[in-house]
């Protein structure tokens, strides 16, 4: 499958001033700066096949929006080499402003006061795109994201996941072949991300669109991304598909115990007890240090059991324990 971005020892370095402090200080930082080099990206590489759902995640600083202003042609790299679908975004940035398309969960290309379907006229026309075009690709988009209803009211009186179907659906009216997302979800209610992350599903299904996501909610990782890129420090420290990624780093297990006792106690190697309540007990079982069977065999001769769960940990825990183990 051809890759939709291919990035080659990425790096994008920034100068910044010492500052020093003081009268004196600021009279030097004036006229005789001392200036500094700071690697926002350093010396990156990955690849993404068209059609990939990708998450890009990193805690910040850690240069994720770095790497998208390059890869959209916002910033020019140090060194190295970018490709998006074959093309140097840095060259051909208004070449390839016609087949991305971009969503900002903290930034609207909708006009406030305007209902949307002006937005999407002025879209139309700024993309070049012909009427009859327009107006099949709308009447697609308004069926997708069930909009019918919203079109004529101004934004202002739209809800934020009324809004974000709609912010989906600018960026989408020109038929972009990679969507680059940044925090697609972030300040909505859950039944507004579960609509919006099915309906990206539903996007990558059916138009084989390339999802390129940044996200701090890791519900979105899960539910979206099959491969998770993590960037610390401006550096890649993991490239793995996201059931590898569990694979890997499931070292424990959560058990929780429904009983027909008050309560009851695991005096186990590396079993933690997370929660008690009456006739209700949950546990992390660490499983270098003791099988999740043996935790449940010693439980079941300790206390008459009723119901028995085993949970992995969250994607945040997993997610959590990367950075521990690969920073520093």
């Amino acid at each position: 499958m051809q890759n939709a971005i291919t990035v080659e020892s990425l790096s994008k370095i920034f100068q910044v001033i010492d500052s020093k402090k003081g009268f004196f200080g600021s009279i030097q930082n004036l006229f005789w700066p001392n200036l500094k080099e700071i690697a926002a990206v350093n010396n990156i590489s990955f690849s993404v096949k068209k059609g990939q759902k990708v998450a890009f995640i990193g805690p910040n600083g850690a240069g994720k929006s770095t790497t998208i202003k390059m890869l959209t042609g916002i910033l020019f790299p140090t060194s190295g080499r970018i490709s998006v679908l074959d093309m140097s975004p840095s060259k051909d940035r208004n070449r390839l402003g016609y087949k991305i398309g971009c969503v900002f969960g903290q930034r609207s290309q909708l006009w406030y006061h305007l209902p949307p379907i002006d937005t999407f006229q002025l879209l139309a026309t700024i993309y070049e795109l012909n009427e009859v075009e327009y107006k099949r690709r709308l009447d697609e988009l308004v069926a997708i994201f069930e909009l019918a209803p919203l079109l004529q009211k101004p934004v202002r009186q739209l809800s934020l996941g009324q809004r974000m179907r709609c912010e989906l659906t600018a960026s989408l009216l020109h038929g972009p072949e990679i969507l680059f997302l940044d925090e697609p979800t972030i300040g909505l209610d859950l039944n507004a991300k579960l609509e919006i992350r099915a309906l990206l599903n539903r996007l990558s299904k059916e138009h084989g669109t390339t999802l390129f996501l940044t996200s701090h909610d890791t519900a979105d990782i899960e539910e979206i991304a099959e491969r998770v890129l993590i960037i610390d420090k401006g550096e890649l420290i993991l490239d793995s598909s996201l059931i590898n990624l569990k694979k890997q780093y499931l070292k424990k297990k959560v058990l929780t115990l429904t009983l027909e006792e008050e309560t009851m106690s695991l005096h186990l190697p590396g079993v933690t007890l997370l929660q008690k309540r009456p006739n209700h007990v949950m546990y992390e079982v660490d499983l270098a240090k003791t099988p999740i069977e043996a935790a449940i065999q010693v439980a079941l001769k300790a206390a008459t059991v009723k119901d028995i769960t085993i949970e992995d940990p969250s994607m945040e825990e997993i997610i959590r324990e990367v950075y521990g183990y690969k920073s520093p």
